[in-house]
């Protein structure tokens, strides 16, 4: 068994999508005065690795913290826009930019889930159209080269339970048998 880590660090100051508010991460406690430590953090739902909610760009779809778990874990194959989807399980990009040309394919393979990273995002429209579908987004993962190619592995991305969440950081992670 293998795993392979698809998240993005957060830290104080990183790139955050044009628009969206900066990131601060404090410490605020630490060994020598208090004798723990203790960071504060501030950062939007959409931060690094992160998963969306369908409620992010669909005024019907459910919040982050009334989706259940199994939504965000299941067996995934990493894919080309050109090649064959797999019908019912995860799908994974990351080597372009998803647009609309290819939503009918991916939403007639009725994927768990869809995820992104590397060089590969959602194009606006494209993210918009798979919410408001009831097909969860997860993007910005790091590391999908790593991941073997049109061969299944077991994918996690647990999001906080934040409640009225439009969407949460995850720690996403594949597992290679």
């Amino acid at each position: 068994m293998k795993i392979i880590d698809l998240s993005q660090p957060l830290f104080d100051g990183m790139d955050v999508y044009p628009g969206d508010p900066e990131v601060h991460i404090e410490q605020i406690h630490n060994l020598e005065k208090e004798g723990w430590r203790l960071k504060y953090l501030q950062f939007s739902t959409h931060i690094g690795t992160h998963a969306d909610a369908l409620s992010h760009m669909d005024k019907n779809g459910i919040t982050i913290d009334k989706t259940p778990l199994d939504k965000f874990i299941g067996k995934t194959v990493l894919v080309k826009t050109d090649g064959v989807f797999p019908k019912g399980i995860g799908l994974a990009f990351r080597d372009e930019m998803l647009g609309l040309s290819v939503f009918e394919k991916i939403k007639n393979a009725k994927p768990l889930f869809v995820i992104v990273g590397d060089k590969c995002d959602f194009d606006l429209e494209m993210e918009r159209k798979l919410l408001q579908s009831g097909i969860i987004t997860m993007a910005g993962l790091i590391n999908m080269d790593k991941l073997p190619r049109n061969k299944p592995f077991m994918f996690y991305g647990v999001p906080l339970k934040i409640k009225d969440g439009d969407g949460s950081p995850i720690r996403a992670f594949a597992i290679l048998e």
